[in-house]
């Protein structure tokens, strides 16, 4: 895993007017940047498309359907590169190649080796002798914490097989917001375990209006985590 350093300071094509600090000069100047800074909008596509642009010239093109996805291949040589904001994951079919495009990277971005990948956006990664465990039990806990349900009673399954979960006309949960953080919250938890992902669905139709056995409903998922 790598992580880029001063990612915002990325030259623009756009006219951007900036106030100095009043200790500085009149309240009545502006100065133009001619590079992006923190806190701009266009900063994050401006550091995209620096980036997307050197690593075309390295060959690399990127996924048609994730476009911070990039990929390299030549021959039986494959490096995949995964973009996120600053943090970079990249993956070689071999150890040389790793370590040269990391050089070249280097040589163009200020940037830090991390190491093997061990965790990122909330997953830890463990690895194996048949490969890579992906799991999120700390953000998991987290969510049940919110939840005020640390001590409570585990569930063998996921969701009551018997009744069906619809629009029902017992009373609205009284804490609507409450209901939505953590349907949403189950939804992200869902990337590493599908086996909650159809129930997660079913809780997630009545955001809108969310009632008593709604969250009966949802408070069984957290059980059963």
């Amino acid at each position: 895993m790598i992580f880029i350093c001063n990612y915002y300071f990325i030259y623009i094509n756009l006219f951007i007017f900036n106030t100095y600090p009043k200790r500085i000069v009149s309240v009545h100047h502006r100065c133009l940047l001619k590079k992006s800074r923190y806190g701009l909008k266009q900063a994050p596509r401006a550091w995209y498309k620096r980036f997307a642009n050197y690593v075309h010239t390295l060959e690399f093109s990127h996924s048609t359907p994730d476009h911070s996805l990039f990929i390299y291949r030549q021959g039986t040589s494959m490096a995949y590169l995964l973009l996120y904001v600053d943090d970079i994951i990249l993956t070689a079919s071999s150890d040389e190649l790793r370590k040269s495009i990391i050089s070249l990277l280097s040589s163009e971005f200020a940037m830090k080796d991390l190491g093997p990948l061990n965790y990122f956006l909330g997953i830890n990664v463990t690895r194996h002798a048949g490969g890579l465990f992906l799991s999120k039990k700390k953000y998991a806990t987290e969510i049940i914490d919110r939840a005020g349900m640390s001590s409570c009673k585990p569930s063998p399954t996921p969701v009551d097989t018997k009744p069906k979960i619809s629009a029902a006309t017992s009373t609205p949960f009284e804490d609507p917001s409450l209901y939505r953080n953590l349907v949403g919250a189950l939804q992200y938890l869902t990337f590493t375990r599908p086996d909650i992902t159809y129930v997660v669905q079913q809780v997630y139709l009545f955001m809108h209006d969310p009632r008593g056995e709604h969250m009966h409903a949802l408070k069984r998922i957290l059980r059963y985590l």
